[in-house]
Formats: C-alpha cells, structure tokens, sequence
C-alpha cells in the first residue's frame, strides 16, 4: 500500500520545508516527492513573453489529469515520468524524473487540496497555514534567488494573479484538510507527531 499525503497552503508558506522534513524522517527507499509545479503546461504555443503574462496560479494553468494518472499509477506500485519544468523559461525539459512507487508519496502545491481528482488520492490532506505578509517576502526571496526575477515583476505578478487566486482556490481549500499547521516548518511539535504517525502507519 502506498500511503499519499498531500500538502498544500499558500505560496511560501513552508509547504517545501514541511514536506522535506517528512522526507527526512523516514528511510530514503520508503518515501519521494512530487511537486504539483513540476506539471505546469508546457506552452509552446506562446513566445517567452507571452509565456511570462501567464497565470500561473490558476488551476488551469497545471496539468492535473497527468499528476492524478501518476498518482493512481504509484498506489498501483507502478512507476512514473514526472515532468521537469524550467521557471526561467516557463517550459518543460526535455528530460523527466522517474518517481518510483513507494510507500510513502508526498504531494505539494498550492491547489493540491482545491482539485477533487488529487484529493481522492490522498491518505492524509495537510494545509500550511501562515500570515500573508511572511508568505510575501518569502516569495520575494525565492523567486530573485533562484528564478532569477526581478522586484518589480513579482510584485506585479502578486497583484495581478498571486493574491486574486490565493482568495479564490487555495484559501478555500482548507475546509478540506485533514491537518491544518500554523506557521509552516516552524511549528516542530506539529511536524513531530505528523512524522511519527507516518511512521507508525507505514511500519
């Protein structure tokens, strides 16, 4: 059996860090991640610059039907292709990452808890749940470190898309949670007895 554990809340809300830490206290052939993220449409239809107007906080905006297929296919002790998404040219790789069944998955993404189809997959259903200017800045720091974006963009993108979606489909998503955790990684007691239920179901 494999047990799937899905993990959303807002963007930098400490989904990653939450899910790292469960990663961690459990054995490296029992458990692996799977980023929603990792299945935004690749539009090769659109210029780069076109590419960059997209909302990408937007269900729509990610290949849903393909994670769940995964998923269903994982539960089935079978392996997958995940895609590998590239933020600085908001297109695919070419190569994928193989994601063998295991029996613990981790699921993270902001709208992991707002699609029917992944949370019928889930064992357990957890919503990060942090205050919205600590998820900004976190943003901020993530998306000039490592996507190479500039201030001016995000802050835009924010306005325009991030904040808007994050009132429509992720907040919401947390009447569906099995787990709600203030303060994401920071909350170690929440992370303790999470881990060690984990570990006791899949011993």
């Amino acid at each position: 059996m494999t047990l799937v554990i899905g993990i959303a809340g807002g963007t930098g809300s400490g989904k990653t860090t939450i899910a790292q830490r469960i990663h961690a206290g459990l054995p490296v052939e029992q458990v692996d991640r799977i980023e929603h993220d990792s299945y935004y449409r690749d539009r090769d239809d659109l210029t780069y610059e076109e590419r960059c107007l997209l909302n990408f906080d937007h269900p729509s905006s990610l290949e849903t039907t393909l994670l769940a297929e995964h998923l269903k296919s994982l539960r089935e002790g079978r392996a997958v292709e995940v895609p590998v998404y590239d933020f600085t040219t908001h297109r695919r790789a070419p190569q994928s990452r193989r994601v063998e069944a295991r029996d613990v998955i981790i699921v993270e993404g902001i709208l992991v808890l707002a699609e029917p189809s992944l949370r019928e997959l889930m064992d357990i259903k957890i919503f990060v749940d942090t205050d919205a200017d600590i998820r900004a800045f976190r943003r901020i720091r993530r998306d000039i470190e490592q996507r190479g974006r500039t201030f001016d963009s995000i802050r835009e993108q924010y306005y325009k898309t991030v904040r808007p979606m994050h009132l429509q489909f992720v907040e919401p998503s947390k009447r569906w949670a099995d787990l709600i955790i203030p303060e994401g990684g920071d909350n170690r007691v929440a992370l303790d007895v999470l881990i060690t239920k984990i570990q006791a179901v899949v011993r």
